[in-house]
C-alpha cells in the first residue's frame, strides 16, 4: 500500500502522520486490498478568528476508487470524521463484493441442479 500524506498551507508533522496511519489501520483491518492512499490536509483561513481544517482522502482499491472529505475547526476532529466516512464506504464496497460473489455461486448451483434433473 502506497501512502501519501500532503499538507496545503500546513506542515505535516510526524505526530499528524502517525495519527493518520493509526486511523488507516482500521480501514486496512476491514479490507486489505488497498492499492494506493492519498491524504490531503489543509487549512482554509475564512476569517481571522475562524479557521477551517479540511481533510481529504483518495483510496484506490482493486477496481474502485473511493473519495471522502471532512471539515472541522480542529484537524484531529476532521481526520476522525474522515476516517468514519471512509470506513462506511469501504464496508459498503466489501459487502457489495461479497454479495455479488455469493449470488453467482447460488445461480450456478441452481442451474447445475436443473441440468441434473433434466437428465
Amino acid at each position: 500500500m502506497n501512502l501519501t500524506i500532503s499538507g496545503h498551507h500546513l506542515d505535516v508533522t510526524p505526530a499528524i502522520r502517525e495519527y493518520v496511519q493509526n486511523k488507516l489501520e482500521r480501514v486496512k483491518r476491514h479490507f486489505d486490498q488497498v492499492i494506493d492512499v492519498g491524504v490531503i490536509l489543509s487549512v482554509d483561513n475564512l476569517r481571522e478568528k475562524e479557521k477551517r481544517h479540511k481533510a481529504e482522502i483518495n483510496l484506490n482499491l482493486s477496481g474502485k476508487a473511493l473519495y471522502a472529505e471532512s471539515t472541522s475547526e480542529n484537524l484531529y476532529a476532521a481526520i476522525d470524521a474522515l476516517m468514519d466516512k471512509l470506513d462506511r464506504q469501504v464496508m459498503k464496497h466489501k459487502t457489495k463484493l461479497q454479495d455479488h460473489n455469493h449470488e453467482a455461486i447460488k445461480h450456478m448451483a441452481d442451474s447445475s441442479v436443473s441440468a441434473n434433473e433434466l437428465d
